[in-house]
């Protein structure tokens, strides 16, 4: 809706017979989603290349709701020197906070009730990180409580890394990106949060 052309090609398209070259990054993937999901960035860095080499665009646009896929192909494009610039796109919430996703769809009523524990573990370990509590352990466990409070939930993981290379962050003494990757009921949903802490407490420790 409201696209003048879509290119949609068929798998054949992509990988025709006695297809084997692959992209793939070294250390970007090993962290959150790479963790349980070995061989999946190697997969999009693959096709997207593709993309990028077909179409030839100028911009291209990825959500940072799956902030380590957007991290990845800038990445990408970065060592390959591809002359397109990626642009993130801000999470789109609903009115409830929940971040939308195609997977939601799957999600049954009461599941979509237990599913707002990802957006709501998330602004409370930002109140909590306003409050002056920087020990990234302790606000993954709050938020690891509140998750598990919620019946059918299944955590993947929760974690509290750098935005730039998601290394984990034992202290959160600059900005840090809080990612969690949560099952409800059998669907997979992701979110993340951007967290900052209070420049004045930051200051008085300087």
């Amino acid at each position: 809706e409201g696209v003048d052309i879509v290119f949609l090609p068929s798998e054949k398209d992509i990988y025709p017979d006695g297809f084997q070259t692959y992209v793939e990054l070294k250390n970007l993937p090993n962290h959150l989603c790479g963790l349980s999901r070995p061989v999946f960035f190697r997969g999009i860095t693959s096709v997207v290349s593709k993309l990028f080499n077909i179409v030839k665009p100028h911009y291209a646009v990825f959500g940072k709701k799956d902030y380590q896929q957007f991290l990845v192909i800038k990445q990408m494009v970065r060592d390959l020197n591809f002359d397109i610039e990626i642009v993130g796109a801000p999470i789109v919430r609903e009115k409830d906070g929940l971040a939308m996703s195609s997977r939601n769809s799957y999600l049954n009523p009461e599941q979509r009730i237990h599913a707002l524990s990802l957006y709501r573990s998330l602004t409370r370990a930002r109140e909590i990180l306003q409050t002056g509590e920087k020990i990234s352990s302790k606000i993954i466990n709050e938020a690891t409580a509140i998750i598990k409070s919620y019946p059918d939930t299944e955590i993947d993981y929760i974690k509290i890394c750098d935005p730039e290379n998601l290394c984990d962050m034992e202290i959160i003494d600059r900005p840090a990106l809080m990612a969690l990757a949560v099952k409800v009921g059998k669907t997979r949903l992701i979110d993340n949060m951007i967290l900052t802490a209070q420049v004045d407490s930051l200051k008085s420790e300087g």
